[in-house]
């Protein structure tokens, strides 16, 4: 099986903690030069530099936020220019938990800025040089809302679904030039965005915390949540040569937890 990533350059979005972080370490271990891309530039240099190097790689960062459309897509321009990105992972924060109704027009238009149109804008930045090199994949992870939407999760639920339909299209188009775009669905991981979910429903319930994890963690047949790096494994499969046939497939990483076909 050819998982070798030697000569291709990744950028790895939301990278400076869980999932984004240990897919940057999954690819590097494969031997791809990463570059990180998220907000805190000072994070990011201490992470760059326990990134693997072993193949000879050289590593970076970008340190930006994925709302700020116009430095994004300017930041992600010079990388490109520089060098073409063959590996796109398109990963970033949920929204904040909450019921569809009554939320706020402003937090459906901020988070559709910072999932659907940040991707939308990374894509097209970096589709060319695919295609120029001949090897392109294109990784966003979501959620498994995807299939069944979650509970207090409303806006988060919307924009899942919307960067899911704007995935499976991408694919469509881009598979006569040998692009790939999948998605990945994680379950409940052991990440920052996990604790905020258990303390919203903590406060909203009365519930204590060790009661919500309980009550979580006995809806997933695996009676555990997902480390990161077992959904980083599930990422870097989908980017290497090996997934060549697979694409607009949305893959849940969620230890059995979805229901549905």
């Amino acid at each position: 099986m050819d998982l070798d990533l030697t000569g291709k350059h990744a950028l790895v979005c939301g990278a400076s903690q869980g999932i984004g972080l240990a897919a940057a370490q999954a690819l590097a271990g494969l031997g791809a030069d990463v570059t990180l891309l998220a907000r805190r530039e000072e994070r990011l240099r201490e992470l760059v530099a326990t990134l693997p190097t072993d193949k000879g790689q050289t590593h970076g960062w970008i340190a930006v936020d994925s709302a700020d459309t116009d430095t994004l897509r300017a930041k992600v321009q010079a990388l490109v220019s520089a060098r073409p990105v063959h590996v796109l992972v398109n990963n970033t924060g949920g929204p904040p938990p909450g019921p569809v109704h009554g939320a706020e027009i402003a937090a459906f238009e901020a988070a559709y800025r910072q999932h659907l149109i940040a991707n939308h804008v990374l894509a097209e930045t970096v589709v060319p040089g695919m295609e120029r090199d001949g090897y392109g994949r294109i990784v966003n992870v979501i959620s498994t809302s995807v299939k069944e939407p979650l509970q207090g999760l409303g806006v988060s639920n919307t924009t899942r679904w919307a960067v899911a339909s704007w995935a499976k299209t991408l694919a469509t188009e881009l598979a006569p030039k040998g692009i790939t775009v999948n998605n990945v669905l994680p379950g409940s991981t052991e990440t920052p965005r996990i604790e905020q979910i258990i303390d919203n429903t903590s406060a909203k319930t009365g519930r204590t915390r060790d009661e919500v994890f309980e009550k979580m963690v006995s809806e997933i047949p695996m009676r555990r949540f997902a480390r990161p790096e077992e959904t980083a494994a599930a990422i870097a499969f989908l980017c290497s040569p090996a997934a060549s046939y697979i694409t607009g497939v949305n893959l849940p990483v969620d230890g059995g937890r979805t229901r549905s076909l």
